[in-house]
């Protein structure tokens, strides 16, 4: 690593902030990489079974708030963010219409993982070219870091009590990632705290997730049943998940502090039309070749398409009855896997259920008791 004295570091640190705001990152921050306060914390949440089936949580023990053992000689960490809320996010008509699918608004877009990490390697190969040898390595949710506790640390906000990076000037709506340097550049103020008494997003929770302030129990949390889970949902959740398929974003809606949150101009964020706004049948019946074509980029392939109908068809039995949900329900389950046929079955005792409440014509109400007496005996559908 080449020697550069005082002057020289408070000069390319303001440099560096220069260049990450061309590359697209609305912040720029830099901190050392202690973090040994957050260890019990960590370590604590583990033990309490809270990260649910995400074991590479575990895996790397206290290392994910110990960068220096992840990339070693690292002496900083520069945090950056990137805002990601489109101009029309659709909020309000996407949950209320329970006919529609819900996905989280940061996978409407392309995948940002790889653009991110991309621009993280050219902000490193810049300050690498500028200073001489740089030992460096870029993250984006690509190992064990404690991305918000670092991004805290940098001041580009402070850590919500959803256990989400908040930002005075633009809310939540953003992603974070870091590069880890070995020059001992100086540091930013770390971030102050500005939730106040505030329980506005613990309250909105439909599953009860933030257990307490700053602490979210993973295997309860929407976000980790629609993306991480990978097999049956629990029972006790799937009416609460209502129409959202990947992802929920309810408790940032109600944050006040993100009626600052700033829109995003980077074009790769933009929604895509095959995902906004969608009838949760017409994405059920997609094929898995069309799964796959339409979300290629997409951080929604990652759960595969069998995981994909599985959330769909909890959608579809918390969708109002319709005849046209049931019918197709019933030609899917020919095709299905044990565990997306799991969750038609129940999708199917929900729509039965609706059907008698709200007294159907005499033909949709013979069709509805034969689905009961079918689920009740477990009989094929044709049955």
């Amino acid at each position: 690593m080449t020697q550069l004295d005082t002057q020289a570091l408070v000069l390319l640190a303001e440099n560096i902030k220069a260049w990450g705001k061309t590359l697209g990152f609305q912040q720029v921050g830099i901190c050392d990489v202690d973090l040994s306060q957050h260890e019990g914390r960590l370590q604590n949440w583990l033990d309490q079974g809270y990260a649910g089936e995400m074991h590479y949580m575990s895996e790397h023990g206290m290392k994910r708030a110990r960068p220096a053992e992840l990339q070693p000689g690292t002496l900083r960490a520069i945090s950056v963010r990137m805002d990601y809320l489109p101009p029309d996010a659709q909020f309000a008509r996407s949950l209320k219409n329970k006919n529609q699918a819900y996905i989280s608004r940061y996978a409407l877009g392309r995948d940002y993982h790889k653009l991110m990490r991309a621009r993280l390697k050219q902000l490193g190969e810049k300050i690498k070219a500028e200073c001489g040898e740089l030992n460096y390595r870029p993250f984006v949710d690509s190992a064990p870091v404690l991305e918000h506790a670092l991004a805290e640390k940098a001041g580009l906000g402070w850590t919500g009590k959803h256990s989400l990076t908040l930002n005075k000037k633009a809310g939540s709506w953003f992603f974070l990632g870091e590069l880890l340097i070995d020059l001992p550049l100086p540091v930013d103020a770390p971030a102050t705290e500005h939730c106040g008494s505030c329980t506005a997003c613990i309250t909105i929770c439909p599953t009860q997730a933030i257990v307490e302030p700053y602490v979210v129990d993973a295997r309860r949390c929407i976000s980790y049943l629609t993306i991480e889970q990978k097999g049956a949902i629990p029972t006790e959740f799937r009416t609460l998940i209502g129409n959202r398929i990947y992802g929920c974003d309810d408790c940032q809606l109600i944050c006040p502090w993100n009626r600052y949150a700033s829109i995003t101009a980077e074009a790769d964020f933009q929604p895509r039309k095959d995902l906004l706004a969608k009838e949760l049948v017409d994405l059920f019946n997609w094929d898995e070749q069309t799964f796959l074509k339409l979300t290629e980029g997409s951080a929604i392939r990652r759960i595969g398409y069998e995981r994909w109908q599985r959330n769909l068809a909890v959608g579809l039995g918390n969708a109002p009855y319709s005849s046209e949900i049931v019918d197709v329900l019933i030609k899917a389950k020919a095709q299905a896997s044990d565990l997306v046929k799991e969750h038609i079955d129940w999708a199917l005792e929900q729509q039965a259920i609706k059907a008698l409440a709200i007294k159907a014509p005499e033909p949709q109400q013979r069709l509805t008791e034969r689905l009961i007496r079918s689920v009740e005996k477990g009989l094929p559908r044709d049955a």
